[in-house]
């Protein structure tokens, strides 16, 4: 049998920080804009993100998001062709993706002493796959505790903004990507299920307007992050 990294605990939370949102929310430039700050305070940082950050990770994201590849794909597996992934085989897909992220990357990064950024995180599946879809949250977190063997990010930072301005920054991706493509009401209930899950946990979770400009957005995540045990023991103090 092969061994684990040890996993976190609620006494010794890791230093593993998520960004969550919607489409066009501008999480992902956050997410980058914390890695770069981190590094120049002196902190190691692996900055990934999901579905993808492995090279199994990125195939499957290539499926789940592209319908035009998934549809060529599974021609050449089947002969025939389809519209659309069913629900739960998005699901598994996406949990797929993230079993190898955690094994591959994730875990190896923490034992090692880096700080690790993920753009979306087990979180999204809750969102977009409970809000979204419609699957049931119940097993979704039993799913979720499975692929991530039971880690749980020190951070939470929801950039939140209402669907359509999110759909709007992302226009150039509509119609291209299957999750954006969905119509605006599929938006609302994800969103609907973040705001949620932040209320619920309101000590891992941050949120922030997403729409103040970037620099402002970007000096609040750094006023929490610094503040983090696992995290603030470690940062120079010229990193103000």
């Amino acid at each position: 049998m092969t061994s684990q990294s040890p996993l976190p605990t609620a006494h010794c939370p890791l230093p593993l920080i998520t960004f969550e949102g919607g489409e066009g929310s501008g999480k992902s430039t956050q997410a980058r804009l914390l890695a770069e700050r981190l590094r120049a305070a002196g902190r190691e940082v692996v900055l990934t993100r999901e579905p993808g950050g492995t090279p199994i990770g990125e195939q499957l994201r290539a499926l789940v998001r592209k319908p035009a590849l998934a549809r060529r794909f599974h021609r050449e597996l089947a002969g025939g062709d389809w519209q659309r992934l069913d629900p739960l085989a998005e699901l598994f897909l996406m949990e797929a993706s993230r079993a190898q992220l955690v094994a591959e990357l994730i875990l190896p990064a923490l034992a090692h002493g880096a700080v690790v950024i993920s753009d979306r995180f087990d979180d999204s599946t809750l969102a977009y796959q409970g809000g979204g879809r419609g699957l049931d949250p119940a097993s979704l977190k039993l799913v979720n505790a499975v692929a991530t063997r039971g880690l749980r990010p020190a951070l939470t930072v929801l950039v939140d903004v209402p669907p359509d301005l999110g759909l709007r920054r992302k226009h150039g991706e509509q119609g291209r990507d299957a999750i954006g493509g969905e119509a605006l009401p599929f938006h609302e209930r994800v969103r609907a299920a973040y705001l949620g899950l932040a209320a619920a946990e309101p000590d891992r979770w941050l949120v922030l307007d997403g729409s103040q400009p970037v620099e402002r957005i970007a000096a609040l995540v750094w006023e929490r992050v610094a503040a983090l045990p696992a995290v603030q023991a470690n940062i120079g103090h010229d990193s103000n």
